[in-house]
């Protein structure tokens, strides 16, 4: 049962909580100790949370996951976990998380961490059956996550990142639609309701849609940063970004599940990493020079 119940918590859609740190990099508090623990607290409450709500959404769509190829497989869908026990389960998790939150004493980072499960919860059973609320509520989820890294260290939290955040999130969520009529086919309606009301042809005018706001917000950010000469030089990274996943996308239909994209795609996984690392000596090229100096 306790494997089962790991298994339940998806650990791997852990990865999406990383989006906590943005603000600590790029407010320049990467060497700042103290706040870097906050932001780890930060972290782990919003894996408990999301393991949470994924509970609760996994009960909420059991019949329909016993219809899914891929799905029918999860815990409860299977029948190796009980409905009581993952509702207890769930309950315990986010009860750990929103009294971690709340002891932290930051309140507002406690304000949205609760906003967050409340809003996942109203997504679970109403939301995703509501087309294009349930993306953009998807999408501001995201943002939440963004926003409470901020919060939580008490700087700043730039409208350009939860532009940024908000644009990207919206981007993965449509092609998770698209991903999944293409996989299911003539049975789409049957697992996702809110599929009827979609079509391949809307979701890809939504997809150019979203990817142009993209490029878009994120060059007009590195061109108001006050780095903007040395930032711009991480546009290309987000241009293949971008074009990567739209290649996995429509050439390799991966986009129903977009977080084994960046799991398992090695060229994503190159790429992200050399972003990051660029972003970081642009940051933080003082903190490095003089460490090199001091040397």
């Amino acid at each position: 049962m306790f494997k089962n119940l790991i298994v339940a918590m998806r650990p791997k859609q852990w990865t999406k909580n990383f989006l906590i740190f943005a603000a600590l990099i790029f407010a320049e508090r990467l060497f700042h100790y103290h706040d870097i623990l906050l932001v780890v607290i930060a972290f782990v409450v919003f894996c408990f949370l999301s393991s949470s709500i994924y509970i609760i959404n996994d009960l909420v769509d059991i019949e329909q996951d016993r219809e899914h190829p891929k799905k029918r497989n999860r815990p409860f869908a299977s029948g190796k976990i009980s409905k009581r026990t993952g509702i207890i389960f769930s309950i315990v998790l986010a009860l750990i998380s929103l009294i971690t939150a709340f002891i932290t004493g930051k309140f507002y980072f406690f304000i949205i961490a609760l906003t967050f499960f409340i809003l996942n919860l109203i997504y679970s059973f109403k939301l995703k059956r509501l087309p294009i609320l349930d993306v953009l509520s998807l999408s501001l989820s995201f943002v939440l996550r963004a926003a409470a890294g901020g919060v939580i260290i008490k700087v700043f939290v730039s409208p350009w990142l939860i532009v940024c955040t908000f644009l990207l999130a919206l981007f993965m969520a449509i092609g998770k639609r698209r991903g999944e009529i293409i996989l299911l086919e003539e049975n789409h309606a049957k697992h996702r309701h809110v599929l009827s009301s979609y079509s391949v042809k809307l979701l890809d005018q939504m997809i150019s849609v979203s990817t142009s706001s993209i490029l878009i917000a994120y060059s007009l950010y590195t061109f108001t940063s006050g780095k903007s000469v040395a930032l711009m030089c991480t546009i290309p990274f987000v241009i293949y970004g971008i074009f990567r996943y739209l290649y996995l996308v429509y050439q390799e239909n991966r986009g129903e599940n977009p977080t084994s994209i960046f799991i398992s795609d090695r060229p994503m996984q190159i790429n992200i990493f050399c972003w990051l690392i660029a972003v970081l000596i642009i940051f933080y090229w003082k903190h490095i020079y003089t460490v090199i100096s001091y040397q």
